[in-house]
């Protein structure tokens, strides 16, 4: 999904961005709370020290692929909308509806609700020491947090930007203290745990998966970085240097962190701490160690008032195309926030919530997020030979794009072959049954449907003095 641009009339914070500028966005939007959810469960299915840091290296390298595939057409086709334009041009209109079907139900919403998850883990930690936290206070502090954001950013851009600025630097100063914490204990021979640390269960394909879900989770964002093309100079030179440059640093990041985490803690403990960041905080912080549970939950809650802000992308160019009611592409017309697409993000991450636990909602969203990713790359192979005519500033070898579609359908298939479940089922036929939707509300348009879906708007756009876009002044 597609962030607010950066040039917008209500957003217009920057209005060049250099080389450096670049490279530190791309560092700043990809690093989040995933860095501090998933280590564990990364290490759980690969049961080793040596694969779980080779897993989180190749993790880097396919985001980095990607973001080189995805950068090809943000700068090929121009329009807003992100994967929903490029399957359009690529496929139609009903691969196109299907993607935002999928993340108006399940992509965008499942990830507000596992940050506000890791929110409420790191919160309620530090007063359960020794011991997970009982799961009420985690669902309980997680539903506060998502509904204190989404109120936020419905009542507010201002305030939501505000947030948005103070908590995106929280959450560099926890990475560089665990990073130079790190280094400090290496220099001081805390070596032990590394040793024989490729020892561990036999591998599968599908455990393998599994690990890359969970490790990819921390780079979510590679796939909006050309979305920065507007505002940067000389973008054909500057954006693949971006990429380049930005995403391995965050690789160097997140590796550099792991490492940190197993000169205290062994394969065991890391896998039995209730909270990685604040297990590794008591034994190296003390009597300090309250910063590091502080500032990952200021982490979290910046990376989910960021998801939320930018939840009104999708809506507002999928509402153009009448792919959803166009009542969530609405802007309220006093305090000029996309209302109706922010509850209604907030009104389905808390359904996630409820029942959801983090490593089940990753696997997931992932699982989803995987098939789309396959589908947008496999359309920009065949546009190389359907659409020769589009200007392509940036091209990368057509050798990228085969290899990042091969490595997602890998990551689809793998999970479903060799431990097939059946909510892996269940996302499969949620996707398909936006066709039942599509069929009966766009294709043909039934009169019935019509009168349906009418009266509803009519009735939120009054409850909500919410307004299309084009009528909002200026």
């Amino acid at each position: 999904m597609e962030p607010l641009r950066l040039n917008s009339p209500n957003l217009n914070f920057f209005s060049q961005v250099g080389l450096l500028s670049g490279i530190g966005l791309i560092v700043g939007t990809v690093i989040g709370s995933g860095i501090f959810v998933s280590p564990k469960a990364v290490l759980a299915n690969v049961g080793a020290v040596g694969p779980c840091l080779v897993i989180w290296a190749a993790c880097g390298v396919l985001a980095t692929l990607g973001a080189f595939c995805f950068a090809e057409l943000g700068t090929m086709i121009t329009k807003s909308g992100g994967d929903y334009s490029y399957l359009m041009e690529a496929f139609g209109p009903i691969p196109a509806y299907l993607f935002s079907w999928a993340s108006l139900m399940v992509t965008m919403p499942s990830s507000f609700a596992i940050i506000c998850l890791s929110f409420a883990e790191y919160t309620a930690a530090p007063f359960y020491p020794g011991c997970d936290p009982p799961t009420i206070v985690i669902k309980c502090l997680a539903a506060a947090a998502l509904f204190t954001i989404t109120l936020v950013n419905a009542l507010s851009v201002k305030w939501a930007s505000y947030i948005q600025n103070f908590f995106a630097a929280a959450k560099m100063v926890i990475v560089i203290i665990i990073i130079v914490s790190g280094i400090v204990l290496l220099a001081q021979g805390n070596t032990k745990n590394f040793n024989n640390s490729f020892d561990g269960p036999p591998l599968s394909v599908g455990t393998i998966s599994l690990a890359f879900y969970n490790g990819l989770w921390a780079y979510s964002g590679w796939n909006q970085l050309n979305y920065i093309t507007e505002e940067l100079k000389n973008p054909n030179r500057n954006l693949p240097l971006c990429i380049g440059i930005g995403i391995p640093l965050v690789t160097v990041c997140y590796v550099l962190i792991n490492i940190s985490y197993f000169t205290v803690m062994t394969s065991t403990e890391l896998l039995q701490s209730p909270a990685v960041a604040v297990t590794y905080g008591d034994r190296v912080l003390y009597p300090a160690s309250w910063i590091v549970p502080l500032f990952v939950a200021f982490s979290a809650i910046g990376s989910a008032n960021g998801t939320c802000f930018t939840a009104s992308r999708l809506p507002y160019v999928a509402g153009r195309e009448g792919h959803v009611l166009k009542v969530l592409s609405y802007i309220n017309i006093k305090r000029l926030t996309p209302v109706p697409a922010i509850i209604f993000y907030g009104a389905i991450a808390m359904l996630y919530i409820i029942p959801g636990d983090i490593n089940t909602l990753i696997n997931y969203f992932s699982f989803t997020v995987w098939i789309f990713y396959g589908l947008t790359v496999l359309g920009l192979i065949v546009m190389r030979f359907t659409r020769k005519d589009l200007e392509r500033p940036i091209r990368v070898p057509l050798i990228i794009p085969i290899l990042v579609l091969f490595v997602s359908i890998v990551l689809v298939l793998a999970p479903i072959i060799t431990a097939p479940e059946l909510p892996y089922l269940y996302c499969v036929l949620f996707i398909i049954s936006g066709l039942v939707f599509y069929v009966l509300f766009i294709h043909f348009k039934f009169s019935w449907a019509q009168k349906i879906s009418k009266p509803i708007t009519m009735h939120l756009q009054m409850l909500l003095e919410v307004v299309p876009p084009e009528d909002v002044p200026e």
